[in-house]
């Protein structure tokens, strides 16, 4: 008896076909789960990442301008206890190393605020870093000292008269680099104040945009007459 050539090939293609896939590994069916797991992974953070971005571009669009005016006025509000020329006539220290450009809050004898607007012409700048400008943390806890000094070094506290030395200093954490552009708002807080010795106990801390940029739990200032 003959058997038609075309339907038997076609049994043992079939066959071929059911035993290769009985006989592959276990490892070959993960991999291929795998990779197809991958590929639908990365499928899925792509749309993601493009929803995402035309989010953030239609948010752009549907802002409202924001002029000159309108951003100027929200500090419209802010008064100003003493400029710098007031400033001045309290603390010696003179450019590059005045570090309090005003004084918007002025509780006398226990504690004030105070603004230092940081430029990219400042000198430290060229050193600190060249190709990235960052204040110096010491330079931040300098002009906290300056404010402090602008509490202490008026009544009900003193006179002003001698000379107001930083003596120590405690507890100083940062928090986020200041660099050109932002405005450090400062406020520092008398702790104690022992009169006889002319010693000073402050806190304080340091702000940019209302994040906290710097902390001190303790400074310690000494007036010698």
């Amino acid at each position: 008896m003959q058997i038609p050539l075309i339907p038997f090939i076609s049994v043992i293609f079939a066959a071929a076909l059911h035993l290769s896939g009985a006989f592959l590994q276990p490892s070959t069916h993960a991999s291929l789960f795998q990779r197809r797991q991958q590929l639908t992974s990365r499928t899925s953070r792509w749309s993601t990442a493009t929803e995402t971005a035309d989010t953030a571009e239609t948010a752009a669009a549907e802002a409202p301008w924001r002029s000159a005016a309108s951003v100027s006025e929200l500090t419209s509000d802010v008064p100003v206890v003493m400029d710098i020329e007031a400033i001045r006539k309290v603390l010696p220290h003179r450019y590059p190393f005045l570090l309090v450009d005003k004084v918007i809050e002025f509780e006398p004898g226990k504690r004030a605020v105070g603004v230092k607007t940081i430029s990219a012409n400042e000198p430290q700048f060229t050193g600190h870093f060249p190709e990235r400008a960052i204040m110096p943390g010491v330079l931040q806890i300098e002009a906290m000292a300056q404010l402090g000094g602008l509490v202490c070094l008026q009544e009900p506290l003193s006179d002003g008269k001698g000379d107001f030395f930083f003596a120590g200093v405690d507890g100083v954490r940062w928090k986020r680099p200041v660099v050109p552009g932002d405005v450090l708002v400062m406020e520092m807080e008398l702790l104690s104040w022992r009169a006889k010795f002319g010693i000073a106990k402050m806190t304080g801390a340091g702000y940019v945009d209302g994040q906290k940029a710097v902390e001190v739990k303790e400074f310690t200032f000494a007036l010698a007459k």
